[in-house]
C-alpha cells in the first residue's frame, strides 16, 4: 500500500513540475518582443522617437531600432537588401523609386506629414534674406547633397528658381544629409543653411532667418510605407496605422510638422 502511495506522490510531483514548465514556457512566449526596424529621414529623429514613446504604452510587445539618414541613402540600403519593416521619407521620389521596384507592401504607402524649408543662420549674423547670401560678408553656405537629400533638392530648387544658384555655387558646401548641414550653422562653419522648420526647432545656436515660399521648390511631403517580405509585417502595418492616429499627429506637429493632405 505504501509502495502505491508513493507511486501516486511520485505521479502528482511529476504532473505538477510538467504544469510549471509549460507555464514558464509560456510566460516566455508571452514576453516574446517583435522587432521593427524603422528607416526614417534624419529630420524625424526627435518626433519619431516620441511617437514610438507613445505607441509602447500601448503595444509593450514591439522593439524598436531606427536608422535615420538622407532618404537617398535609406533607399540605396534597401535595395541592397538591409533589413527594413517601414520606411518613413523626406520626399516622394525615393519612395517612388522602391515601389517602381516592386519592395513596397501594396496599398501600404501614404503621405503622413508635409513641412517647410527655412533659411538659418548663426544666432549673431545679420543676414536678413536669402538674397543675402549674394553678400560677400557670407562665405559659406551648407545644403543638403541634391544627389540624396531630399532638403538639398528643395534647396536647390529655391536656389534657381530666384536665380541665386549661379551667383553663390562657389560658396555651397554639400552636406550628408539635413541634420549636417544644421550642425556646420550651428559650430560657424557654415554663414548659412537651407533645412527643414522642423530641424531649425531643435537648435538653440541658429536663427531663422526665412520661410522659404513654397512656390520656389516642390512640395515636401513625407510619404511612409511597409517593405515587402519581412516577417513583421502585421506589425508594421499597426504601426504605420498609428502613425495616423490624432495621438501621433499631435506629437509630430509640436515637433514642427503639418499634417499631409489625403
Amino acid at each position: 500500500m505504501n509502495e502505491i502511495r508513493n507511486l501516486h506522490s511520485v505521479r502528482n510531483m511529476l504532473t505538477l513540475a510538467l504544469a510549471a514548465s509549460l507555464l514558464v514556457l509560456a510566460g516566455c512566449h508571452a514576453r516574446q518582443h517583435t522587432t521593427l526596424t524603422i528607416s526614417a529621414a534624419a529630420s524625424m529623429k526627435e518626433s519619431l522617437a516620441e511617437v514610438e514613446s507613445a505607441y509602447l504604452l500601448t503595444h509593450p510587445g514591439v522593439d524598436f531600432h531606427e536608422n535615420y539618414g538622407s532618404s537617398g541613402a535609406l533607399v540605396s540600403q534597401v535595395e541592397q537588401g538591409a533589413p527594413v519593416d517601414v520606411f518613413l521619407s523626406a520626399s516622394s521620389k525615393p519612395m517612388n523609386e522602391l515601389e517602381s521596384k516592386g519592395l513596397l507592401v501594396a496599398g501600404s504607402r501614404s503621405n503622413l506629414l508635409r513641412n517647410s524649408l527655412v533659411l538659418i543662420v548663426p544666432r549673431d549674423s545679420r543676414l536678413q534674406d536669402l538674397q543675402g547670401l549674394t553678400s560677400n560678408t557670407v562665405r559659406v553656405i551648407a545644403l543638403g547633397d541634391p544627389a540624396s537629400v531630399p532638403a538639398g533638392q528643395y534647396g536647390r530648387q529655391t536656389l534657381v528658381s530666384l536665380q541665386l544658384l549661379d551667383k553663390i555655387k562657389s560658396k555651397i558646401v554639400l552636406a550628408k544629409d539635413v541634420r549636417q548641414v544644421l550642425a556646420y550653422v550651428e559650430t560657424g562653419n557654415a554663414d548659412a543653411g537651407l533645412v527643414y522648420a522642423t530641424d531649425a526647432m531643435t537648435s538653440s545656436k541658429v536663427r531663422v532667418v526665412m520661410t522659404v515660399p513654397e512656390a520656389a521648390h516642390d512640395a515636401i511631403v513625407y510619404p511612409v510605407a511597409v517593405l515587402k517580405g519581412r516577417p513583421s509585417e502585421a506589425a508594421s502595418h499597426q504601426f504605420v496605422e498609428f502613425l495616423a492616429t490624432p495621438a501621433a499627429q499631435a506629437i509630430f506637429q509640436k515637433h514642427g510638422f503639418t499634417v499631409a493632405a489625403k
